[in-house]
């Protein structure tokens, strides 16, 4: 345990490790750790934490709200619907989850956690070595924080609707998804959107060469936004043991 306890430790907490695990547990002391500018300082314990959604009722059907925004946007996309049947299939299972980010941030969902019951650190340290793999998908504290870096880098950055649509447009046709077979295709689709959303930045923003640069790299921090980490603390809660994908496919097929 002395190897692995952050610097400065013994100054900041005079109580026992096991005092200080065990009783630092309160949800507003969780958001405020998760704010962008803090969660760097702490340490990997910290980041380790289990979580789950502070208000799952609400917060679950605004998420809901979004999912199937996002799934009547790639169904009304003509281009997406003309893909074969195993490639529109592979994009809905690779871009799902950035879809459904940049659908979060456009509908400004703010949302907050806390631990999960029973979920100690000192738990989580000695069962550790039995986790199952339910229980290791468990959204953590820092995979919530990357998720709202993202969000309020899109924020900041104050996309129009347009935007949003043609960004969309550049996540979802993405030409590295394993197994495609209309590749060209789609990359040419990713480029016809890439010029489309330089085109309606432009317009507004003639001054402001860097805004196109700055969009790219907001949405491909998206990309290390964990499929589980979405799954787990936003959908988990409504739909139980059920498989995301097959309900997904289900919502875009049938």
């Amino acid at each position: 345990m002395t190897n692995s306890t952050c610097s400065g430790y013994w100054d900041q907490h005079p109580h026992t490790i096991l005092y200080n695990i065990l009783s630092r547990r309160d949800s507003n002391y969780l958001n405020n750790k998760l704010n962008p500018n803090s969660l760097a300082h702490n340490c990997h314990c910290e980041q380790r934490r289990t979580v789950c959604l502070k208000d799952p009722k609400a917060t679950c059907q605004d998420a809901s709200s979004v999912l199937v925004k996002t799934i009547c946007f790639m169904r009304s996309l003509p281009s997406f619907c003309q893909l074969p049947l195993g490639d529109q299939s592979s994009l809905l299972r690779h871009c799902w989850v950035p879809l459904f980010v940049l659908g979060l941030a456009q509908d400004r969902i703010v949302f907050e956690v806390t631990d999960v019951p029973y979920s100690s650190i000192l738990r989580q340290i000695l069962l550790r070595p039995g986790l199952s793999e339910s229980q290791a998908d468990q959204p953590t504290l820092a995979g919530v924080h990357r998720l709202r870096t993202c969000l309020h880098q899109l924020w900041n950055l104050d996309l129009s609707p347009k935007e949003y649509a043609y960004l969309k447009g550049v996540m979802l046709f993405n030409p590295v998804v394993q197994g495609l077979s209309a590749m060209l295709f789609i990359k040419g689709l990713q480029q016809e959107a890439q010029r489309a959303l330089q085109e309606v930045i432009r317009l507004p923003h003639p001054e402001d060469a860097g805004r196109f640069r700055h969009i790219l790299l907001a949405a491909s921090a998206i990309q290390n936004v964990s499929h589980s980490l979405v799954t787990e603390l936003f959908f988990k809660p409504l739909i139980g043991n059920t498989n995301m994908v097959h309900l997904l496919t289900e919502m875009l097929f049938v």
